[in-house]
């Protein structure tokens, strides 16, 4: 498709094409092709567009802050999922943390799915590898308030999935908090407690060996039992 073609033309054909395309764009380490479609009508083709450039290793800041503000959900995800598994767009920790502020915001989008990969990508760049690489506090807030107060169990699940990747001391009163939620939140609460070495993580797993749930008492047996 020539870039010249006016956008009348581009509306009335297929967008499966034009993503086949781009996809092959990410293959060919094609960058101008692979931005051509970045402005695509289609946000299946948009988000194609956006990999490429990500497998192609020329994606940058600006281009995950592009997909981030992106108007249909769809090609949100997908950035937040570019984000959380491209690590070179954030190897040094400042880096890390201004990518980390961008996806904050994308907790409180309108959108449950969106909310929910923003949460697993910030537990992927925050993830406490070491006692130096702690979140900053306005992340660690933010995956509070969602775990505690956000309308969908997906969503809770996802951020107390996230502050237990992270593992700072200061949220472990979060994640306690989430062994009151419905089950599936209270399965990932139990095994995001096994990233504390607190007494208060101890005794909330061992709480979880009378839990309603089958399966959260099940992992809560696996885990005291590698203590």
């Amino acid at each position: 498709m020539s870039s010249q073609e006016p956008r009348s033309v581009t509306l009335r054909r297929p967008p499966g094409p034009r993503r086949i395309a781009a996809i092959l764009a990410g293959y060919r380490s094609d960058e101008a092709c692979a931005r051509e479609h970045l402005d695509d009508p289609s946000p299946t083709v948009r988000a194609a567009a956006l990999g490429a450039l990500a497998r192609s290793n020329h994606m940058d800041l600006m281009d995950l802050n592009r997909g981030f503000t992106d108007q249909d959900p769809q090609v949100r995800r997908r950035t937040c999922e570019i984000a959380a598994r491209r690590s070179r767009f954030a190897g040094r920790e400042h880096d890390k943390r201004a990518l980390a502020a961008e996806i904050v915001h994308l907790l409180e989008d309108p959108d449950d799915l969106v909310c929910e990969s923003a949460a697993w990508a910030l537990g992927e760049l925050c993830e406490n590898r070491s006692s130096a690489s702690t979140a900053a506090l306005d992340v660690l807030e933010a995956l509070h308030a969602v775990a505690c107060n956000h309308r969908s169990p997906l969503c809770r699940e996802a951020a107390v999935a996230a502050l237990g990747t992270i593992g700072d001391p200061k949220t472990l009163a979060s994640i306690i908090q989430a062994l009151s939620d419905r089950p599936q939140v209270r399965r990932r609460a139990v095994v995001a407690l096994a990233a504390f070495d607190h007494p208060d993580a101890e005794a909330a797993m061992k709480s979880c060996l009378a839990d309603r749930d089958w399966q959260v008492r099940q992992s809560a047996e696996e885990l005291l039992a590698l203590d």
